[in-house]
């Protein structure tokens, strides 16, 4: 079973890859006491990365390898580089023929559930990696580095309803959790909670130094930006309105906040959020090799490659039979006498 005696927790929680994400895991994973730090182990290629978490975590396992890190473990969490993950299935499928050999004192759990929080890997890629069959795959965010972060996740159908209890509970440990049954909604997520908290502090720091050049102290300056962002989001969930809405009642006829909306407006700021958040769906999309085609101004899935073609095509057609354009005579090039001297 992939749960304790009690049957609501795991037995041992490994992490390959201790980096920033994985260790805003462990920390509340230990401190909430789902699990013990004597029943939590981890693997990272920086030993100064588990000498730093082991100082943190009085009896958390640190190990020399993948297989030893992931033996009776019955979840399995990945947090490394994309790049990284061909030697991570290489190394699984080490353990599982270590596990054959008794001496080896390796032993891989074939039931143990693994959960990604790599971005852009689709389930299929662990299925076939590793070999296991329970796969959850997640996308949180930076904030869950301080238990606010914004989990998307998903898993395949071997995880059993008491396993996905789990899964939520740890997930829940470092923030807001939300499970979609279809897989494809990880990917849209990735462009708004996943990479959303870069197109904050990019706002936050324009507004920062628009403070800055109007006089405000750095520190002045950050105080009310942070503060109006943080305001602004907890009123907007507390009154659960329209965020139109409560744009307008900041609003007065021409006011100072309605000069402030027209630059916003004139500035294409919805387009362009719009645009960034396509943008990155799409980059998440080609990394997990799917086809990125989508949005707006790209043609449909059904017209495919046909469509992009056939505007192509007509394009060539268009530039073959334009009329070149006559280059102007020269009773059209006035110089400046000539110029002022007709101004009336």
């Amino acid at each position: 079973s992939a749960k304790g005696s009690g049957g609501d927790s795991f037995e041992k929680i490994c992490f390959i890859g201790a980096g920033k994400m994985a260790e805003s895991m462990i920390t509340p994973i230990i401190k909430t006491g789902i699990m013990p730090a004597d029943r939590v182990s981890i693997y990272d290629v920086s030993n100064k990365t588990m000498d730093r978490i082991r100082k943190q975590h009085e009896g958390i396992q640190t190990s020399t390898s993948i297989p030893d890190a992931i033996s009776d473990a019955d979840l399995i969490v990945l947090a490394v580089k994309p790049q990284n993950l061909p030697a991570v299935y290489d190394d699984i499928h080490r353990a599982r023929k270590m596990t054959a050999d008794a001496s080896s004192g390796v032993h891989l759990n074939e039931d143990a559930t693994l959960l990604s929080v790599i971005a852009g890997k689709p389930i299929s890629s662990y299925v076939n990696g590793t070999g296991l069959k329970k796969i959850a795959r997640s996308m949180p965010n930076t904030p869950a580095q301080i238990g606010r972060g914004m989990t998307v996740w998903s898993c395949t159908g071997a995880v059993d309803t008491d396993e996905k209890v789990l899964l939520k509970e740890v997930l829940s440990s470092f923030g807001k959790e939300i499970f979609v049954e279809d897989e494809s909604f990880i990917d849209m997520s990735t462009s708004i909670s996943g990479s959303g908290p870069a197109y904050i502090f990019l706002l936050m720091e324009a507004m920062i130094d628009a403070g800055v050049h109007m006089g405000f102290s750095r520190d002045t300056a950050s105080t009310l930006v942070h503060h109006t962002l943080l305001g602004s989001t907890l009123y907007a969930m507390e009154t659960g309105e329209h965020p139109a809405v409560l744009r307008n009642s900041v609003t007065s006829p021409a006011g100072t906040t309605a000069s402030a909306i027209y630059e916003l407006e004139n500035g294409k700021f919805r387009t362009v959020i719009k645009d960034a958040i396509w943008a990155c769906y799409r980059r998440s999309l080609e990394m997990g090799g799917h086809n990125s085609n989508v949005g707006p101004g790209r043609p449909t899935a059904e017209a495919g490659v046909g469509a992009l073609q056939d505007s192509m095509q007509e394009a060539l057609e268009m530039v073959k039979h334009s009329v070149p354009a006559e280059p102007p005579s020269q009773e059209m090039v006035l110089d400046n006498d000539k110029e002022s001297g007709s101004a009336k």
